[in-house]
């Protein structure tokens, strides 16, 4: 299917969801978990929803066990080769995962509001929250993979590597994060997170065009992989935001009439480029909440590129995540 039969636009990577919802890291399921509790029925583990009952099957439901979200239409050829593989995951997991299925074309509001802009897309709820995803039709052991991490703790060693990454660039230590990476793509040459996180590191170390070239390593079929469309989203938000003018200016605009959108919108890409997320989220917000359809929900949508550009495991997409469904939902 091509993006014009797609009238949800975008190549596969726009959400939110992120949820990172991407489906590549392996992680142990708890096992005997199963045999304990007994093998749900097909039909207690995989169910059709609605706008009305979205909050019943999913928001609720996510709060006793994980709950993954099949959006899918009738047309789409992606969502038919998906579904099999999909729901027969889902019922050999033995019900550590529910699969809920909503037909966009029947019920547009709740993609429309989580930012699902291509489909097929697989969202995973947990505690009321979309925590992951990802998007098109993924071979079946991938979506074994994304199953085992949603429903399970621990991990394997690449696991273990890709965390001790993510604690050194925390630290302020990007040089030995970069050198995780390194040791990553020696083993696995074409491990997406490591490539993105790499990528990541030489653009934010004003490397652009070898952070271009990273990217480029990335198998084209993995091309849409959540990770990696975090890194795109943001260098594309920088060059945007580096022709946004004069902070200070925005500031005084604000201080002046704090119901200026325009310059609270525009100093929310200025923040977030100084790397001050905290404060871009904020920003966003108070336009949703003050004007939720100022610009064609211009706000809410630039707070779910953001989120793509930060990543779904960071702390300030999390809190903003949970802040903005809380808006949403309410």
């Amino acid at each position: 299917m091509s993006d014009r039969d797609n009238p949800y636009g975008g190549s596969g990577t726009g959400m939110t969801a992120n949820v990172s919802f991407g489906a590549g890291r392996e992680n142990v399921a708890p096992s005997g978990a199963a045999d304990l509790l007994g093998a749900p029925t097909a039909g207690e583990v995989i169910k059709e929803t609605s706008t009305a009952a979205f909050s019943a099957d999913v928001i609720q439901e996510s709060r006793r066990q994980p709950v993954l979200v099949d959006f899918w239409a009738p047309w789409c050829g992606p969502c038919k080769q998906l579904a099999p593989a999909l729901e027969k995951v889902v019922r050999e997991s033995g019900g550590q995962v529910k699969l809920v299925k909503l037909n966009i074309d029947e019920h547009p509001a709740i993609p429309g509001q989580l930012g699902i802009q291509s489909i097929p897309a697989v969202i995973a709820f947990k505690d009321g929250q979309p925590v992951d995803g990802f998007m098109g039709a993924v071979p079946e052991s991938q979506i074994r993979e994304f199953v085992k991490k949603i429903s399970a703790g621990g991990g394997n060693k690449i696991d273990e590597a890709l965390a001790a990454a993510s604690e050194a660039r925390e630290g302020g230590d990007p040089q030995t994060a970069a050198q995780i990476y390194s040791a990553v793509l020696q083993q696995e040459p074409e491990h997406v997170e490591s490539l993105a996180g790499l990528a990541d590191l030489l653009f934010e170390a004003g490397q652009a065009d070898e952070a271009r070239a990273v990217l480029e390593r990335v198998p084209e079929a993995k091309k849409d992989a959540a990770a990696v469309a975090a890194v795109r989203a943001k260098m594309a938000l920088a060059e945007q935001v580096a022709e946004l003018g004069d902070p200070a200016e925005l500031q005084r605009r604000l201080e002046a009439d704090p119901s200026d959108h325009e310059a609270r919108f525009d100093l929310a890409l200025v923040r977030n480029a100084q790397g001050q997320r905290e404060e871009a989220a904020e920003n966003l917000l108070a336009i949703v909440k003050a004007d939720r359809g100022w610009k064609d929900d211009a706000a809410r949508t630039k707070l779910l590129e953001l989120f793509d550009a930060w990543g779904a495991s960071d702390p300030v997409t999390l809190s903003a995540r949970r802040r903005l469904s809380s808006l949403l939902f309410s």
